[in-house]
């Protein structure tokens, strides 16, 4: 049987889609990380968008402390959708080994265990781990505890590691990466942290 050229364009045309269509339905690793602002405002975004479309969303953070941030409070209005809780001690102080580090890293290890029970309770179609890549460069979590995550990660769910400094192996791992790149603060300004722009 001879096909014409407009059939087969019309079957490849359907087979692309198809494959499209799959492509779609697989959850994507999603790294936001660099020195510049705008990693967790960038996963917030992600995650109103998802609401938006029905989707759960789950957010751990490792590092800030449970003070009502915006995203917190902005977070209370979209529930059931969006999930947002905070595990972290605040800034990280004390050298490693030290107690006050200890208990950052006690803190760490605790949001890790809530991301993997997130992740494999089958209620979020996206996960967002913020800050994670500082809690690996600030020592508090083992990298290898953080790739076995990335890899064990369901077919469908979305991930999402944010955080300065995120190791080239979770950046290898990802499937889309945006480094956000500091070209000018107010900080550098001595103009402090704004409410509803920076918390």
């Amino acid at each position: 049987m001879v096909i014409s050229g407009v059939t087969f364009a019309l079957r490849a045309a359907s087979r692309t889609c198809r494959e499209r269509g799959r492509i779609l339905e697989t959850g994507l690793v999603i790294v936001f990380t660099g020195d510049g602002k705008g990693k967790t405002t960038a996963a917030i975004g992600m995650a109103v968008r998802a609401s938006g479309h029905k989707m759960y969303v789950s957010v751990v953070q490792f590092i800030k402390s449970p003070a009502a941030a915006g995203e917190a409070r902005a977070m209370e209005r979209l529930t059931p959708e969006l999930d947002f809780i905070s595990l972290g001690k605040g800034f990280v102080i004390g050298a490693p080994g030290s107690s006050t580090h200890a208990g950052h890293r006690k803190a760490a290890a605790e949001a890790l265990q809530l991301a993997r029970q997130r992740m494999h309770a089958g209620s979020w179609d996206v996960l967002i781990l913020d800050e994670i890549n500082n809690a690996v460069h600030l020592g508090l979590l083992d990298l290898a505890d953080v790739i076995q995550l990335v890899k064990s990660k369901p077919a469908k769910l979305h991930l999402v590691l944010t955080g300065r400094n995120a190791h080239p192996d979770l950046i290898a791992a990802a499937d889309l990466v945006t480094e956000m790149r500091n070209i000018k603060h107010p900080y550098d300004q001595g103009v402090p942290a704004q409410r509803g722009i920076d918390y």
